[in-house]
């Protein structure tokens, strides 16, 4: 298992994560990307622990998702499979098991003061966390011509991952209201999202 991580993990997270595969009978399976999850926890009727975790994502991603997703598996055996997915009790293990790789050894410096600022609370994504996630998108491999929906003029059509084209309207508190082309309805997108740019 640690030859496999290598590719996926920073080196000195490998060790630990192995530990806390095997200590919590983790089924692990390295999958391909999907648009619309980083990972999974499912508790299968057998018994097992299956997790999945996209192959796709950069290795400090990788991390974070792993953890997340095995703080699930954690929360639920410790306080019941009733707790909400992403309410206290995984919050706190989440933030429990995170902490011993949030240091330079793992990290590179400028993430560790925005990891530190989004383990205070950490959300159900770690992509709602717009600078945490802009700036692990940093270290993708396969950074795409993408625009984030923040840098758009208003008004600027663009096409998501799907296809469907949006006109760009205003902002709301932290996210930003867009139209659907073909229907008029309007969708709220975090600031962050990676769109295509139509500038014909």
């Amino acid at each position: 298992m640690n030859e496999v991580l290598k590719k996926y993990l920073p080196e000195r997270a490998i060790e630990p994560c192995v530990d806390l595969i095997k200590e919590n009978g983790v089924h692990l399976k390295i999958v391909n990307e999907r648009v619309t999850r980083h990972g999974d926890y499912r508790r299968l009727p057998n018994g097992l622990h299956h997790i999945t975790v996209n192959s796709s994502l950069n290795k400090y991603r990788f991390l974070i998702t792993l953890v997340h997703e095995i703080a699930h598996l954690v929360a639920f055996e410790k306080y019941g499979r009733r707790i909400l997915p992403h309410g206290i009790e995984w919050k706190r293990t989440f933030q429990y098991l995170m902490l011993p790789f949030i240091r330079p050894e793992i990290f590179p410096s400028k993430l560790l003061p925005l990891l530190a600022n989004h383990f205070k609370n950490p959300k159900a994504s770690s992509d709602t966390d717009a600078k945490l996630s802009i700036a692990l998108k940093q270290f993708d491999s396969h950074n795409k011509e993408n625009s984030y929906i923040f840098e758009l003029p208003f008004g600027s059509v663009f096409r998501i991952y799907n296809g469907k084209l949006f006109k760009k309207g205003n902002k709301r508190v932290k996210r930003y209201e867009c139209i659907e082309i073909a229907t008029g309805k309007v969708y709220i997108f975090q600031p962050n999202a990676e769109v295509e740019l139509i500038t014909d």
